[in-house]
């Protein structure tokens, strides 16, 4: 009976610390809830999604190999996904920030020179697949094509003329993303490396 009442004494503090935190107004933390004569501990956990495993026949060998490729591809450049994304949203606060037209092409000037600094060497490296599944990936990470990111930061003829040459290339950079349709693969591998999976 003893070793019941530490139990509990332990429970109730563990589970009184983060309530409290709740409490104090944070709303990113835990909280409790109070219905009727019942106190409920609430939190906020991410989802987990759940993907059974694909299976393969000897004869989708070649389905196989192109999921495979596909899931090179997507490593390859999801984290180039994630950081351009970052910066768009970094750029379109501080743009909105700056007084004067010309002071903002002056700063957008400065951070794409930076990119190119730090990118572009690694970039030149990515496919003509990997650029394409970056273009898609930008859109499910801003929720903006790459030629609508383009045309706000460096002007309707620049996203023309680079809109132009990636149709050159079979690319488009108004491809929008599709996780319910023909990009849901890309978003399951998504999915998966976001949970630590691949």
């Amino acid at each position: 009976m003893g070793s019941n009442r530490i139990i509990w004494l332990f429970m109730l503090v563990f589970m009184h610390a983060p309530a409290t935190r709740g409490l104090s107004g944070d709303l990113d933390s835990t909280r409790i809830q109070v219905v009727g004569s019942d106190t409920f501990y609430v939190d906020h956990i991410t989802p987990v999604y759940i993907y059974s495993p694909r299976i393969f026949t000897e004869e989708e060998k070649r389905e196989y190999q192109k999921y495979l490729r596909l899931v090179y591809n997507v490593k390859r450049v999801y984290p180039y996904a994630k950081i351009a994304a970052q910066v768009y949203r970094q750029v379109d606060d501080s743009v909105k920030k700056i007084p004067g037209k010309r002071l903002r092409e002056e700063y957008v000037a400065r951070v794409e020179a930076d990119l190119k600094q730090r990118y572009e060497a690694e970039l030149r490296k990515l496919t003509i697949t990997q650029g394409r599944i970056l273009i898609k990936l930008f859109y499910r990470e801003t929720g903006n094509t790459t030629f609508d990111a383009v045309k706000e930061f460096r002007g309707s003829f620049e996203a023309f003329f680079w809109q132009a040459l990636a149709r050159v290339f079979g690319s488009n950079l108004k491809t929008r993303y599709d996780p319910q349709g023909e990009d849901r693969d890309i978003e399951e591998i998504v999915q998966m490396i976001e949970a630590g999976a691949l």
